[in-house]
């Protein structure tokens, strides 16, 4: 079983663009990182479970039945009064995607520990906004540590979103804390060169000393530039991005973590140590399903990712 943890949210997204710089009218769709990493994974078919506060607000009704029609577990899931967090998102003409965040007083900042995960859960997926959001932040740090603790396989997309990040030197530091408890960590080049700071160095030296420090490997997004994985043991293994027809980019990398964790489910990856023993061959393999699926979810307006029948995931 796979337990995904994090924030739940509405994108509202511009339906067209404008010429005269008027205002585009905005269409709600379900978001959220953790969210749409879980969506990812369950539409894919792997077992997944979905750990967040969700309003009980209409936008919260909405993101659990999609959860559910997604084949996602939300017996997990808490309720509460508060609002739903909301991000208004702004499309460039290459399609990428910048947001501004209404997230005071709003449910999944409010999440409760739900203590230790029952036994038959192995991997634990956290990132995003509920990394960094107090108190939920150090509610999934908790999870993070207790998991690790245990033996179970970790994976950790910081997805930063610097327009929230008030201290940025002491969220660098907690995230190097979080290192020794991370199995997989997934990022993209711009997350890792925001995380290195002032220091200098190229992404790909930073996460190789993050490499030394705990994880037994890294996931790297570089959009149009493919997919990049890193190992502990100093192996790198590159594959293309897959040809798409660019909509927009929401949700693309959460597609690549969640396919990721559906394929270390499929082959029985489950701690740090089998994640050490993958070698080039699967890493590639690994890669390219993930970079399948991104193709399919930014070909499609908000986060779509795709069912198992719509790529080949054998």
């Amino acid at each position: 079983m796979i337990v995904v943890g994090g924030e739940a949210l509405i994108d509202l997204v511009p339906l067209s663009s404008s010429v005269d710089d008027s205002l585009a009218p905005l269409r709600p769709l379900p978001g959220g990182g953790p969210y749409n990493v879980a969506i990812a994974v369950g539409r894919l078919g792997a077992p997944v479970r979905f750990v967040s506060r969700l309003s009980t607000d209409p936008f919260g009704d909405a993101l659990i039945r999609r959860l559910e029609l997604s084949g996602v577990d939300t017996s997990m899931v808490q309720r509460g009064t508060e609002p739903t967090t909301l991000a208004v998102a702004g499309i460039g003409p290459d399609g990428s995607a910048r947001y501004s965040f209404h997230v005071e007083g709003t449910a999944d900042r409010l999440v409760t520990d739900p203590g230790e995960l029952p036994d038959e859960v192995t991997l634990l997926s956290l990132g995003t906004l509920s990394l960094l959001l107090e108190p939920g932040a150090t509610t999934y740090e908790t999870m993070l540590r207790r998991h690790a603790r245990r033996g179970g396989l970790t994976v950790l997309d910081p997805n930063i979103r610097p327009v929230l990040v008030s201290d940025p030197d002491a969220h660098r530091e907690r995230f190097l804390s979080w290192l020794p408890d991370i199995g997989l960590l997934k990022l993209s080049v711009e997350d890792a060169r925001w995380l290195a700071g002032r220091d200098g160095r190229e992404p790909e030296r930073a996460i190789r000393d993050w490499l030394a420090k705990g994880p037994a490997a890294a996931v790297i997004t570089r959009g149009a530039g493919g997919l990049t994985a890193l190992t502990g043991a100093g192996e790198r293994v590159d594959v293309p991005a897959a040809p798409a027809t660019v909509v927009d980019t929401i949700g693309a990398g959460d597609t690549v973590h969640g396919a990721l964790l559906y394929w270390l489910h499929r082959n029985g990856i489950t701690d740090p140590d089998r994640l050490r023993s993958v070698g080039p061959a699967a890493w590639r393999e690994a890669l390219h399903l993930a970079a399948r699926a991104a193709a399919v979810t930014v070909s499609r307006a908000g986060a779509e990712p795709p069912y198992a029948g719509e790529i080949d995931i054998l």
